[in-house]
């Protein structure tokens, strides 16, 4: 006999259970008629949307052949991301209407504890109001290296003279020295900094900072030291809670004693640094003393997904990916003041994606260290030459299921030609750069803030109108029917994403009609002053050249991007696969305007606009450039352009590293704020339609062959079973 089901499992409510208990009371006419009444309320809502959805695509449908400057496009529904307004069931988290379910706690599966908001003094300092607070923002890294308790380092940390974000290239590591300075030696470490010069603040608030002046008290010698452990579960309590660390959960052992390898270690006195492990509860908390101002656990292995339905805990565990989106969100009746702290902000972001990355890294690195492949031929001549399997193959490969690694860029290039094999030449090449003065970014900063220090907003405001940019062109085709398409995100080095997008159109753009299209001239302000104020605010280049010989665009004297371009009447085709625009001079009915460089006021005309599109511009209210391309020459530069994935550095590898895949990609790739934000929230930054399907062919004895240093030179050996 089956168990009797309790009435209140699951997502039955008290007002649930009384319509069901309504509906049983119903005469069977009344039934029918309730039920007669939905129907016809349903397929009227069902109407009026495929009306309205049929209204929109019908109006839009070619509207960029036809642009009306009397439309205001941006208010199209379909193109209105809205306010971040939308509150999650499950965690409270604020969302825009389009954001995925998952976005915040994997619908319901992760549930952190809240993070408290700070006391005083730290509340007022974080706030953004009062010149106390100001420069308390404007100095907040220095503040916090006075206070943390491990160092931070990296293979490069990125200084430019402009850089409104914080950017890295190679690995990052925390490293702790020992408590005391050796003896007879100066200060080194900002911990010992930190211990001398700590406010009553934090001596009265952040329990790490306690714990390791009660244990230095209680360290017999130089001959002991203080353990961290990795792992805990508190006595007494929920193993998911976070607690802050207690003096019980540190160990005072003698040295040599045998111990976990993620597991803090300080001594007395010690002229060597240990480097943390990522997966170290501890690890945020050392190196954010502001932002952890209580020193409670960050992420570790130990925290369990959860029911969203029973409540109860689960064998999953939670990600780090997961972790930290939950912990970037915004909710409702809740400070994060993490979003508020600006600089170190951006650096926190940084930091724990590159854990997020280490952490996918060294799993893969930790199940195929054994596993090596080359194609048949090279080993073969290899081991006939030398008879040795060595140096044979990669010892760690980066697969190309790793989004951002090389293989993956590889096969996405690979792809994009693809689609020019069977569909011919794109007809369009688009470039979308976030603009920071969206309302929809500015609305939702904090007091004092400016866009650069929320890139949590700008990465999402973007995906979201990236979306409503795909939408416009793709469902309702404004520039006719779409055949396929692909686009890929970058960053720029000033940390703002821009989405390189390649679009085939199922009806060719004819030459005739390339000027009702794209246009790379000043729209005239008393016919369109909308889009004039979005042309002159987005998109003249520089001006570089002889204007402004310090541009960053300049290269040899010379402007990089070949501006200013040469004015001409009439489109015509040029010699590299694009167009040469109509750009006709102030003489020929062309317009100019006047903008500030250096505090003076220089004459722009038609020869530094960059060429757009008037309905793309001002539905989007941004940087949008968008050219016409027919050559394979040029398809052939966007297809490695749109594909070439984040910035990376040529670097030279020890001879130690020169087979691992995974040592080079750390060390060369370079992570700026807003793309490790982006990274966070799993926004994709490839997409593609139709889908490109792999077919395994392979050139004769060219196969790929998986080996072990054992096997390698039996299956060198041995041709016939290669086959």
């Amino acid at each position: 006999m089956p168990p009797i089901r309790r009435s209140n499992l699951g997502r039955r409510t008290r007002n649930a259970t009384n319509q069901a208990n309504y509906r049983s009371n119903q005469s069977p006419q009344e039934r029918d008629d309730r039920n007669e009444r939905e129907r016809i309320r349903i397929s009227q809502t069902c109407e009026a949307r495929t009306r309205n959805s049929t209204n929109n695509r019908e109006s839009l449908n070619r509207a960029a052949f036809s642009y009306d400057v009397s439309i205001d496009y941006s208010n199209y529904q379909c193109v209105v991301i809205g306010s971040m307004n939308s509150v999650c069931s499950h965690c409270k988290a604020l969302k825009y209407k389009n954001e995925a379910n998952g976005l915040c706690c994997a619908n319901g599966k992760v549930k952190l504890i809240p993070l408290d908001p700070p006391p005083e003094p730290l509340y007022s300092l974080v706030s953004g109001i009062g010149t106390d607070s100001i420069h308390f923002l404007t100095n907040i890294q220095q503040y916090n290296n006075c206070f943390q308790m491990t160092s931070f380092g990296a293979t490069n940390v990125v200084r430019e003279n402009f850089m409104p974000t914080f950017k890295i290239q190679g690995q990052i590591y925390h490293r702790a020295g020992s408590l005391l300075p050796v003896s007879d030696s100066d200060n080194k470490f900002l911990k010992e900094v930190y211990c001398r010069t700590i406010t009553n603040f934090i001596s009265s608030t952040q329990s790490i900072d306690y714990m390791f002046k009660t244990a230095l008290d209680l360290m017999p010698s130089d001959n002991h030291k203080i353990v961290i452990r990795a792992d805990k579960t508190p006595a007494g309590q929920h193993t998911r809670r976070f607690n802050a660390p207690t003096i019980d959960e540190v160990a005072i052992v003698v040295v040599g004693e045998n111990l976990e390898s993620r597991d803090i270690v300080l001594r007395r006195r010690n002229d060597q640094l240990q480097r943390i492990k990522e997966t170290h509860r501890s690890y945020d908390a050392l190196q954010y003393p502001i932002i952890f101002w209580q020193g409670g656990d960050g992420y570790d292995f130990s925290i369990k997904m959860i029911n969203p339905i029973a409540g109860s805990e689960t064998n999953k565990k939670v990600s780090s990916m997961n972790y930290y989106s939950y912990r970037l969100m915004i909710r409702e009746n809740e400070d994060n003041h993490i979003l508020k702290c600006r600089r170190l902000y951006h650096k926190y972001v940084v930091d724990m994606y590159v854990k997020i990355e280490t952490e996918r890294l060294t799993f893969i690195r930790l199940n195929q260290t054994k596993l090596r492949s080359e194609e048949y031929i090279h080993l073969r001549d290899a081991i006939n030459t030398d008879g040795n399997a060595q140096n044979v193959g990669r010892m760690t490969i980066l697969p190309a299921t790793y989004i951002g690694s090389p293989r993956h860029m590889h096969e996405y290039a690979q792809d994009a030609m693809s689609y020019v094999r069977h569909y011919g030449t794109a007809d369009l090449f688009i470039t979308f750069t976030c603009n920071p003065q969206w309302i929809e970014i500015n609305q939702e900063l904090f007091s004092g803030q400016s866009p650069i220090d929320r890139h949590d907003i700008t990465a999402r405001v973007f995906r979201q109108k990236l979306k409503s940019l795909m939408d416009f062109i793709v469902k309702h085709n404004v520039f006719g029917e779409t055949r396929c398409w692909m686009y890929s995100v970058e960053w720029q080095k000033r940390g703002l994403p821009h989405a390189h997008i390649l679009i085939w159109l199922v009806e060719n753009i004819r030459p005739n009609e390339v000027d009702a299209v794209i246009s790379a001239e000043i729209p005239n302000v008393q016919v369109d002053p909308g889009l004039h104020e979005v042309v002159i605010k987005n998109m003249i280049h520089g001006p570089c050249g002889t204007l402004n010989q310090n541009s960053p665009g300049m290269m040899d004297g010379k402007c990089s991007k070949r501006y200013p371009r040469t004015l001409i009447s009439e489109t015509i085709t040029g010699n590299d696969g694009y167009p040469l625009y109509r750009r006709r001079s102030t003489a020929d009915n062309g317009k100019s305007t006047i903008v500030k460089l250096n505090q003076q006021d220089i004459e722009i005309d038609n020869r530094w606009i960059v060429p757009y599109s008037p309905i793309l511009s001002k539905t989007f209210k941004a940087h949008i450039n968008v050219e016409s391309c027919h050559s394979v020459k040029s398809i052939k530069y966007i297809c490695k352009y749109v594909t070439k994935g984040s910035d990376m550095a040529v670097i030279g590898i020890g001879a130690e590293n020169s087979n691992d895949e995974v040592t080079q990609y750390q060390m060369g790739r370079y992570v700026s704020s807003n793309e490790s934000v982006w990274r966070i929230f799993s926004f994709p930054i490839h997409e593609r339609h139709p889908s490109v399907v792999h077919l395994a062919v392979h050139l004769e004895n060219g196969q790929r062959v998986y080996f072990t240093a054992q096997n390698a030179v039996q299956r060198a050996a041995q041709h016939h079973l290669l086959h």
